[in-house]
């Protein structure tokens, strides 16, 4: 099977500034935009209420996730030394040690203050995203708006519970009360998996929102098809399609001490 293509230009460094002109962005187009934010419900700030809800979303679900994947892959080729690692039957205690050691290499500290790093950082995120849900849903019962009938509606719904279903399988097994170490060899290649499947959900989640709100937008002659704002709404869904990418990318390409060894075999 073909290896995944090598990277030779800082794509750490690309995807950790690609995340924070997403994040500006949301914010622009939320603040100078949309009006601002808000979480009152008196009628002129209703609008910026529901502003709170992208802005969270992104910003938990595929900024700081983002950068959760960032770290753990900023060490040289981390998820298929993930594999390596499991085709080799050591046992599942060995597995997790190496695990940790390459999923935190860039947290300074002990092992358990990295994991703790780790775990802090996707509770965060999963915090925002579920106060940006209760923010959309008290928009929609303010407006007398129905719930849960869009794609997106659907995706996003969809996110936020895989991604706290991830954060309690993921707290339970490896930090408290800590599984046995087959149960813990068993879970991590899953554990991987679903963290980066979750991230492309969450990327499509907020493709789809924003393409949601342009239409929903454009119906409703608040702004125009070739406005300035329609179309900062869509570099701003392109600019997430590239960092997803980026990501992943990052993820499952090998790092340079790698490269030889697959070129090698594929001569």
């Amino acid at each position: 099977m073909a290896a995944a293509p090598p990277v030779r230009f800082p794509v750490f460094t690309l995807v950790r500034l690609l995340g924070l002109a997403a994040v500006a962005g949301i914010f622009y187009w939320a603040v100078h935009l949309r009006g601002g934010m808000a979480l009152s419900t008196d009628e002129e700030s209703k609008l910026p209420l529901f502003n709170v809800h992208p802005v969270l979303m992104l910003i938990g679900l595929v900024a700081l996730n983002g950068e959760v994947l960032n770290l753990c892959c900023k060490c040289k080729n981390s998820f298929l030394w993930y594999s390596d690692i499991l085709d080799t039957n050591f046992n599942g205690l060995v597995i997790f040690m190496h695990a940790a050691l390459l999923a935190y290499k860039t947290v300074p500290g002990t092992k358990k203050l990295k994991k703790l790093v780790h775990l802090a950082l996707q509770f965060l995120a999963m915090f925002l995203s579920l106060i940006g849900l209760w923010a959309v849903w008290k928009f929609h019962d303010e407006r007398k708006i129905d719930h849960l009938y869009t794609l997106h509606s659907w995706l996003g719904l969809a996110c936020v519970i895989f991604f706290s279903l991830q954060w309690a399988t993921g707290f339970w097994t490896f930090w408290y009360p800590g599984g046995s170490r087959s149960g813990r060899a068993s879970l991590l290649p899953w554990h991987v998996f679903f963290g980066i499947f979750i991230y492309v959900l969450a990327i499509a989640t907020s493709v789809s929102g924003l393409l949601e709100k342009s239409i929903f937008m454009q119906s409703a002659k608040m702004i125009e098809r070739f406005s300035t704002e329609a179309m900062f709404m869509n570099w701003l869904g392109l600019l997430l399609v590239l960092l997803g990418a980026l990501v992943i990318l990052a993820i499952v390409s090998p790092g340079p001490s790698k490269i030889d060894t697959y070129r090698g075999s594929s001569e």
